[in-house]
């Protein structure tokens, strides 16, 4: 007799990892708002495009689908934020050298409101709806709110160089397929989605911009917080605050040297 679980974490891997390439296909055919909306400059100055990251975005989503309604409700709703407001931050916020909380809640103080603010509140706000259907008790929620923006955050942080991104994606997904439930079929998604943009993003003909960080550091933290419980969430969420705080440290320097 075939198990189910066993079936169904390999056919979200897929689904997500063509459903990903498909979206790229078709927004480079379609490129709304015309092909130049969609290049920029990476760090050593090559055209690249920027079809990848909202392709990544939907390919999560598609192998989301595989999950119960309310785990699958939770799962679209980060992703599809944290890649929205990703997204406006790479059109919105080209050619702003403010990286970093610190940068852009101190424009906010100051009464502006930078893309980044936008970026960081609404995926912030996303995932705090989202852990609230993930989890049961209040404590839980907000924890599990702080644990998918955080790896959000986090994932974003280290894509300062073509790869790290969706590499680290696969990494810390890759033993969540091991799991059964909703986190192996959430580890499955983030890690078909990231293996299918790998190819571009390494050649340096893509880069998955805000909107693809975001969308897989999203779906992979709704896979951590579907396999935790209340210490493995506190522990990840310490982990990822003080990642958030050296990270950005580490990345303005590598970003200021590029």
């Amino acid at each position: 007799m075939i198990d189910r679980a066993s079936v169904r974490r390999p056919a979200a891997l897929l689904a997500a990892a063509a459903v990903t390439r498909v979206a790229t296909t078709a927004l480079r055919a379609r490129a709304p708002g015309g092909p130049g909306r969609w290049q920029r400059r990476n760090y050593a100055g090559r055209a690249v495009e920027l079809y990848a990251g909202p392709a990544a975005a939907l390919g999560a989503v598609a192998g989301a689908m595989a999950l119960p309604a309310r785990d699958r409700a939770a799962a679209t709703l980060a992703v599809l934020a944290a890649g929205a407001c990703g997204a406006y931050d790479d059109t919105a916020g080209e050619g702003d050298p403010r990286r970093g909380f610190r940068a852009h809640l101190g424009a906010l103080r100051a009464g502006e409101v930078t893309s980044g603010a936008v970026k960081l509140s609404g995926i912030s706000a996303a995932a705090l709806v989202a852990g609230a259907l993930l989890k049961e008790r209040p404590a839980d929620k907000v924890l599990a709110g702080v644990v998918i923006a955080g790896t959000a955050h986090l994932v974003n942080l280290v894509d300062v160089r073509p790869g790290r991104a969706a590499g680290a994606v696969i990494a810390l997904g890759a033993p969540g397929l091991l799991r059964r439930g909703p986190a192996g079929i959430l580890s499955a998604a983030s890690v078909g989605a990231a293996a299918a943009v790998l190819p571009d993003d390494l050649g340096e003909r893509a880069m998955i911009g805000d909107a693809g960080a975001h969308a897989l550091g999203a779906v992979l933290g709704t896979a951590v917080v579907a396999g935790n419980a209340r210490a493995g969430l506190v522990a990840h969420a310490v982990a990822l605050v003080a990642a958030a705080a050296y990270g950005e440290k580490v990345s303005s320097a590598v970003r200021g040297g590029a």
